[in-house]
């Protein structure tokens, strides 16, 4: 039952996106292609574990799709438009053109990056969508409730539907108008692969991490001038560089401080060297996915952890405020600070993100360990207790666990 529940798991993840792509080219109905597709992986766990894990099960999965898609066509209406609309499934009429994009995933990800969404919903309706996180995976993503995420998908399809905004494939001059939206949609799902959110899944999600960066590598090709596509290329390549060297053999998180840097690989590195290096010698102004990137090369330069140019990540901190004035990307900004200037100093900035950043597990985590370096215990382990209930990385939790524990 277990291999059955994991080929279904698996399946999700690799096929999703397939079966959706095939169902909205065939039926031209996004909505209609996501219910499809849920009702098809609902049907695998309910046969396969009596039937057994088919040979092919993406092409089982979009077999039973497409036919739920019919079944459900037919119900709505007996009229013979719609008749003709389930024949589709059977049309022999050559295949709309693919348009610039070859790749399926790809390509459905630049049709749901519509201009005429809002960015957020635009993200997060896509992240659902081809992505296949879940409402609460994304939800963790944006810093923001299940139910407020859910509600913004909603939102997101019911704009899709009152203004017929066409699932057209995007032809190569749309491209660049839509990189934005589906860089960002590749940056949070390459997240949820380097640090899982939910608490019954892996630490980490190589499967997802390599999707990333496989997608913005083909969009790299595609617009190769593009400066913040070669800066989240570089910025994939540089953490997922790191990733054998991240969990412990107990499952456990590990800092980048106790990594063992001999287990990095070195041609990702040397690729997202090369990238940021080539970047640097336009001279055109860096992007925010350019400056993240400048500053995992700092990281990934230094032979050990007591090498690193902390004045030089500060002043890419410094340059990173300017494009995103985040408080995550302040709070990220604290940690530099306090190599330099001292924890003292770094916390007085962190605590002023309390209000901003309070349900959010990392900044409790960070003040944890910048109390602990004061020689504040107590509040250190109070901000620790926070930090792991709110944490959903079961790798981290047993990290903050082990750190809260060694306090006494």
């Amino acid at each position: 039952m277990n291999d059955v529940h994991e080929a279904v798991t698996r399946a999700h993840h690799d096929e999703w996106a397939r079966v959706v792509a095939a169902l909205t080219r065939r039926f031209g109905d996004l909505d209609r292609a996501e219910e499809a597709a849920a009702e098809a992986f609902a049907t695998a766990v309910e046969r396969w574990p009596a039937d057994g894990v088919p040979p092919n099960p993406g092409a089982w999965l979009t077999t039973t799709a497409t036919r739920k898609a019919i079944d459900r066509i037919r119900r709505e209406d007996k009229r013979d438009d719609k008749h003709k609309e389930a024949l589709m499934a059977h049309d022999d009429s050559p295949p709309e053109p693919l348009g610039a994009i070859d790749d399926d995933r790809l390509r459905l990800i630049f049709t749901c990056c519509h201009p005429a969404l809002g960015t957020e919903a635009r993200v997060a309706l896509t992240l659902r969508m081809v992505g296949g996180l879940t409402v609460p995976e994304i939800a963790r993503a944006f810093l923001v409730q299940e139910s407020a995420m859910g509600q913004r998908i909603t939102r997101a399809k019911a704009k899709i539907k009152a203004t017929r905004i066409p699932y057209r494939v995007p032809a190569a001059e749309d491209l660049p108008a839509r990189v934005s939206g589906v860089l960002a949609v590749l940056f949070l799902v390459f997240n949820e692969g380097y640090l899982a959110t939910g608490p019954d899944t892996d630490p980490v999600r190589p499967g997802l991490t390599a999707e990333a960066i496989r997608l913005t590598r083909l969009i790299r090709a595609l617009l190769p001038d593009d400066g913040e596509v070669a800066g989240l290329l570089a910025l994939m390549l540089l953490t997922e560089a790191r990733r054998t060297a991240r969990v412990s053999t107990r499952g456990e998180l590990i800092a980048l401080d106790e990594q063992d840097r001999g287990s990095w690989d070195e041609v990702m590195i040397a690729e997202g060297h090369q990238l940021v290096r080539e970047r640097l010698a336009t001279g055109v102004a860096p992007g925010r996915y350019q400056v993240l990137a400048a500053i995992n090369a700092v990281h990934t330069s230094a032979r050990d952890a007591r090498d690193t140019d902390w004045s030089q990540v500060l002043a890419l901190y410094d340059q990173l405020v300017r494009l995103d004035a985040s408080p995550i990307v302040a709070l990220n900004r604290a940690i530099a600070v306090a190599e330099l200037d001292g924890p003292e100093v770094a916390l007085a900035a962190v605590d002023h993100l309390a209000d901003k950043l309070t349900d959010y597990h990392a900044y409790h985590a960070t003040r944890a360990a910048l109390l602990r370096r004061v020689g504040r215990s107590q509040e250190s382990r109070a901000a620790y207790d926070r930090a792991i209930e709110l944490a959903g990385n079961t790798g981290e939790i047993a990290y903050l666990t082990r750190r809260r524990d060694q306090l006494g």
